[in-house]
């Protein structure tokens, strides 16, 4: 068994021990974020049955138009309902959430964004009660605003965007470059996918043999948390030289109801969708 273990890339470890260890490499490397990473994803795009909707109203359009019949009007698009509304410094609730996030993501975000997986939109990465102006602080009545961020994988910015409740209305945008925040459950799980995947998985997948008896083909098996890994001059491969400027994780991944499995040694560009070894 001793044998085994020291061929793989990662050695099981014993829960507590390694969960230390674990806990103490990622708060050395990851960096703070504006807000702590939320556990879902963002929700973009028009459903199919809004475009069957559309595609129907096209059609009788062009039907009435046959028959001499008058253009019917466009349709405008109504906002997302209120839904239940908290007050004052109340944390923001389910309906909240979900009204400002579909208010931040305009169909301009939508069109020229992608996400993790590459698909249209930005990765949705929290929502947060936005802080009250300094003249604000001590009126009961201040404006309810929340900041909703995403990171856009076309071209590596973070976006941030903050909604008033009220008028349901963005009220102001923020650009950024270079900035990594803690990674979303969503991330966390296609960096772990995408370690299965690559070659470099392969020790990972051994060691989950070996405890389990059963093959590792799937994020869902495990339980995962990551950290954002920035470049060291010299102290990486090329490869992974635009980490900071890319969106790149250090995993942290456990055996459901068993071990840890170290993994520090791999870095996964989510970014370039690269999965590479440290040396040092």
């Amino acid at each position: 068994m001793r044998n085994i273990v020291h061929r793989h890339l990662g050695k099981v470890v014993a829960g507590a021990a390694i969960a230390v260890a674990g806990t103490a490499v990622m708060v050395g490397i990851t960096l703070p974020g504006t807000a702590g990473a939320d556990e879902t994803g963002g929700t973009g795009g028009t459903t199919q049955a809004g475009q069957q909707t559309g595609q129907e109203q096209g059609q009788g359009q062009g039907q009435g138009q046959g028959q001499g019949a008058a253009v019917a009007p466009g349709v405008v698009e109504q906002p997302p309902a209120e839904g239940d509304k908290g007050k004052g410094r109340d944390p923001l609730t389910d309906d909240e959430i979900t009204r400002v996030s579909q208010i931040a993501l305009n169909r301009q975000l939508r069109d020229t964004s992608e996400d993790v997986e590459g698909d249209r939109g930005p990765q949705r990465l929290t929502v947060d009660l936005a802080e009250p102006e300094a003249a604000e602080v001590d009126d009961p009545d201040a404006p309810r605003r929340a900041d909703v961020t995403f990171y856009d994988y076309r071209d590596d910015t973070l976006v941030s965007r903050t909604v008033d409740l009220d008028s349901g209305k963005v009220v102001r945008t923020d650009t950024q470059r270079g900035v990594q925040p803690p990674l979303s459950r969503e991330e966390n799980v296609e960096a772990t996918n995408l370690l299965i995947a690559d070659p470099l998985g392969a020790g990972l997948k051994a060691d989950y043999k070996d405890s389990t008896g059963k093959e590792l083909t799937s994020a869902d098996q495990l339980l995962v948390t990551g950290g954002v890994y920035r470049a060291t001059e010299g102290a990486q491969p090329a490869v992974l030289d635009k980490c900071g400027e890319h969106r790149c994780v250090r995993l942290f991944p456990k055996i459901k109801n068993g071990s840890w499995i170290d993994a520090r040694t791999l870095v996964i560009d989510l970014s370039a969708r690269k999965v590479a070894k440290l040396t040092n």
